[in-house]
């Protein structure tokens, strides 16, 4: 068992993991938006940087599936299946690469709700990982 086993896994339930503490986040007030955007922050800078090291632990010279993920669920009925190939690992990058950006961006434009964009936008992010790595 290898630290690259249940890799994809892992880099899909981050932004999940970080819509977590941000609904955990109470009260009102700019202290707690600033908090609520750090920790959005940190957690798409995270994902980023664990994005890189499915890249750099990715083998070109192969047209296969990496980092694959396979269980059954309810017999040989469902299953859970992940893996990334050359472009879905591109996507993957890009992804979290532009997530930060995105929470820069919108550092001072959203006030009302940003919990709540917070958190979708981080659900957001767990999907579209998930899409392209499924």
């Amino acid at each position: 068992m290898t630290i690259f086993d249940n890799f994809l896994s892992v880099l899909m339930i981050v932004p999940m993991i970080g819509a977590f503490f941000v609904w955990m986040v109470r009260s009102d007030g700019e202290t707690t938006n600033n908090n609520i955007r750090m920790i959005t922050l940190i957690t798409t800078l995270v994902t980023f940087l664990m994005s890189l090291v499915v890249w750099t632990g990715f083998d070109n010279s192969s047209a296969d599936f990496q980092f694959v993920e396979k269980s059954a669920w309810f017999g040989d009925t469902v299953n859970y299946y992940l893996g990334v190939d050359g472009i879905s690992l591109l996507f993957v990058i890009l992804t979290t690469f532009l997530m930060p950006l995105v929470i820069l961006s919108t550092w001072k434009s959203i006030d009302k709700r940003l919990k709540e964009f917070m958190i979708a936008f981080l659900v957001l992010e767990s999907l579209m990982i998930g899409v392209f790595v499924s």
